[in-house]
């Protein structure tokens, strides 16, 4: 359970004693936690929550840079970037969206080729969880193709076609 601080817990954990007492469940203070900067980057950014707006910013922007230095995420830089953005928009209320991006170079970091694919694989896992759908539909799998599912790679309609089928039996197993 996550806390801003422990002034805020009630101390009522009769309903999950044994999830506490097996370890499964434990207690955050996301003010104890420390400085951000020694934090896992998944971490810091949920302690962004907590931070005075004054202080956000400069965090915010170490954070990015972490972000973009990163070699191995455990989560996606997109979803990190996304919830930066997201606690951004509940801590700035007066700013539009835009305005947060543009403060804190976030648009930079969506042009970079790593967030890019990582928007390219997930538009296409959601294209392909519409197949089932669209086949439920009626839809042949040539009209799927051709209502730009994402097999448009292929010049060759054919070739289109059997990547299609691939991607559906794929899907369906």
């Amino acid at each position: 359970m996550i806390y801003r601080s422990r002034d805020i817990d009630t101390g009522d954990q009769e309903d999950f004693l044994e999830l506490f007492h097996s370890q499964r469940v434990s207690l955050i203070y996301l003010n104890e936690l420390g400085e951000a900067a020694l934090l896992a980057l998944g971490i810091a950014t949920i302690k962004l929550e907590i931070e005075e707006q004054d202080t956000a910013i400069s965090s915010v922007r170490e954070l990015i840079n972490r972000i973009q230095q990163a070699v191995n995420l455990q989560l996606p830089q997109q979803q990190l970037l996304e919830l930066i953005e997201t606690i951004l928009v509940y801590k700035f209320p007066k700013m539009s969206r835009k305005e947060i991006e543009a403060m804190f170079s976030l648009n930079e970091l969506k042009q970079t080729r790593v967030y890019q694919e990582a928007k390219e694989e997930g538009e296409q896992k959601a294209k392909l969880e519409a197949v089932p759908k669209l086949l439920a539909l009626a839809l042949t799998v040539e009209q799927i193709d051709s209502a730009g599912i994402g097999f448009g790679h292929c010049t060759n309609p054919r070739s289109r076609t059997a990547k299609a089928i691939a991607a559906i039996k794929a899907y369906s197993v």
